[in-house]
């Protein structure tokens, strides 16, 4: 018997072709830079240095807009098609020996990864875990065991990831350890180098975590960890001649995460490595090749601060800065013998330069301009803000000004909620969409809102239970203050935002109904009780948290904040012009999220455009469908901003 197969969501919604053609075509202004400038895959991204040096890796755009994976020798710059891109994305990449590389994929975006092997000649190209509806993630490459890497997958239970060791080349699977029935579920697996299982995190109470240390051959527990405060492996400390020595990430006993040296056994404290009075950090750099000597931390501050530590990387670092003098630049990868080292310049105006450094030659070499086209002098200025919110809470942020406003002009600006929200945050670089906003005359405001990472935890904690109220208001503070900057039109503002940030969207447009233009709303929550309901099976062991860092249904408090805050239930607010995007096979935020918005919209005679991609996720992948949503985006705004 034949086959249908049924399409996602409710097929009669989504706006036809014709409609988004005439929507896009509202933008009609003579403009320096396109679309396709900002957001066409670049002719080459994703660079890697092969592990012995011979060999560059990325990937590189076709013709058709679909990117393939190359390799190209660095001694003959003889350059070969490794893997050629079919239906579906290869979402990311690396090296596992000098001799394979291993490539992952999903399906139009359903976030089941699964990963592929294949030879430097292209031979053997095959998937290694060729396992249906099954979720795959690298814990682990081992230096030391180059036909090996850790995985896991929830395999054996489609709510539990468990740890395997994958062979490379045959995809053997060897199960490492197992999560019993009626044990408390594991969020994390800590291996050394040599592929031993040395730490296992598992979830109490539904939301605490508790840490089990193996001493002796036998897991013990060390420590609990409440909710909102943190404590993580980040490296053993295989220079130590103690083998219990670790660098953690803590906050258990500070406000801001700092990284310590930790004796797991003895469990304390030996010494903080390195600190900051503002930010979290936890960046840490290693040489594998000088006994793991630390060479640098890093943490993401109002820019991202480097420190050298190392003599030899001060040496690295003062040697760079001669040829790039004050500009952003880092050092992205390296080979194990540590000659040649690939570093990428960037800015708030520069999506990056790749450049390779080889240490024995002293020559400093460009490989790559990502986005040529772009030109630095005509991009905008992204700079960093500092308010305080209407309950006296220091709040931080980002504003990209078109260039050239006239004194005394005032533009209209699109507020950009960031999406997660707990414990992301935006920071200060090049943003694709704030530079297309800016060459349209659009500025752009991104808001740390509370609940946002990098603050410390008593930021982060105070916006659990506060998202859709305090966070929101945090968002209208930040809009306000810029206003009051003097340089944008009060009664011009949008808000777009993706995840959490499209839930903000309907929810500053339900809670706010005046105070938005317009709004933009990509793969947004719309109805709390629903978007709980269609969670993914492995996101089911983190529901307790879920309902702490947003709100719990089964308390009769929490759910009527719940129907409040649900943009969907109060769809009669929505008095300005909104635009909705979706993938129909987004696993975390269900299309019926959308779908909800636009069928009340649509039955109260409200023509709302709705794009829905049937080959995407959690956000578009491919090249054509990024391209209509930010053409249609620029015609939407320079009919309702203009």
């Amino acid at each position: 018997m034949k086959t249908e197969k049924t399409l996602p969501g409710n097929t009669a919604l989504p706006s036809t072709a014709a409609d988004l053609t005439k929507l896009i075509a509202q933008e009609d202004g003579d403009f320096k830079y396109k679309v396709e400038d900002y957001f066409q895959t670049p002719e080459a991204y994703a660079f890697k240095l092969s592990p012995d040096g011979n060999y560059l890796s990325y990937m590189k755009r076709r013709e058709d807009g679909k990117r393939d994976l190359f390799l190209k020798n660095t001694t003959t710059q003889e350059e070969l098609l490794l893997v050629e891109q079919q239906e579906d994305l290869i979402r990311s990449y690396f090296w596992a020996s000098p001799d394979r590389i291993v490539y992952s994929q999903d399906k139009g975006g359903d976030e089941n990864y699964h990963l592929f092997g294949v030879n430097l000649d292209g031979s053997g190209n095959e998937e290694l875990t060729p396992f249906d509806n099954v979720r795959v993630g690298v814990l682990a490459t081992l230096k030391e065991d180059e036909d090996h890497v850790i995985v896991q997958m929830n395999k054996d239970n489609p709510a539990q990831e468990e740890p395997y060791k994958l062979n490379i080349k045959t995809g053997a699977i060897e199960k490492l350890y197992t999560v019993k029935e009626g044990d408390n579920p594991v969020a994390g697996y800590d291996f050394d180098k040599d592929g031993n299982l040395r730490a296992i995190s598992k979830i109490i109470n539904g939301v605490d975590m508790e840490l089990f240390y193996n001493i002796d051959g036998e897991f013990k527990k060390i420590m609990e960890v409440p909710f909102g405060e943190s404590f993580g492996i980040i490296r053993f400390d295989y220079a130590s001649d103690n083998p219990d020595a670790a660098y953690v990430i803590s906050n258990l006993e500070t406000d801001k995460i700092e990284i310590q040296r930790y004796d797991l056994k003895a469990n304390k404290v030996l010494e903080t490595m390195y600190r900051d009075d503002t930010y979290d950090v936890s960046g840490i750099t290693l040489s594998r090749k000088r006994n793991y000597e630390i060479d640098y931390y890093s943490h993401n501050g109002e820019k991202a601060v480097i420190v050298p530590v190392s003599e030899t990387y001060k040496k690295v670092q003062a040697r760079l800065q001669k040829d790039f003098g004050n500009k952003d630049f880092y050092v992205v990868g390296r080979t194990d013998d540590e000659h040649k080292m690939m570093v990428v310049v960037t800015s708030d105006r520069i999506i990056g330069e790749y450049h390779l450094y080889d240490v024995k030659k002293d020559t400093v070499t460009l490989l790559y301009k990502i986005l040529p086209q772009l030109e630095e002098e005509d991009m905008a200025a992204m700079e960093p803000i500092t308010f305080t919110s209407r309950d006296g809470v220091t709040l931080h942020g980002y504003l990209t000004l078109p260039n050239d406003i006239k004194k005394g002009e005032k533009v209209p600006m699109i507020v950009n909620p960031h999406g997660g929200p707990q414990g992301i945050r935006d920071s200060w670089g090049f943003n694709a969409e704030a530079q297309l906003f800016a060459s349209r005359g659009y500025a752009t405001l991104h808001v740390n809102f509370r609940i946002s990472g990098g603050y410390g935890k008593e930021f982060y904690t105070s916006g659990f239970g506060q998202i859709g109220r305090k966070a929101m208001d945090d968002v209208e503070d930040g809009v306000d203050y810029v206003v009051s900057l003097g340089a944008i039109d009060k009664d011009k503002v949008a808000i777009y935002g993706a995840s959490h940030g499209g839930y903000a969207v309907l929810r500053g447009m339900t809670k706010t109904p005046e105070r938005y233009a317009c709004g933009v709303d990509y793969v947004g929550v719309s109805n709390l009780h629903t978007f709980m309901g269609t969670i993914p099976a492995y996101w089911e062991k983190y529901r307790d948290m879920l309902h702490t860092i947003w709100y719990n249904p089964n308390k009769p408090e929490e759910k009527k904040i719940m129907d409040e805050v649900s943009p969907a239930l109060h769809v009669d607010k929505i008095v300005k012009p909104l635009f909705v995007v979706q993938g129909a096979n987004d696993p975390r935020v269900n299309i019926d999220e959308a779908d909800q918005i636009v069928a009340q919209l649509r039955a109260r005679g409200v023509e709302v455009p709705y794009m829905v991609k049937y080959d995407e996720g959690h956000g578009f992948g491919k090249e054509e469908n990024t391209l209509e949503l930010y053409k249609a985006m620029m015609g939407f705004f320079a009919t309702h901003l203009k």
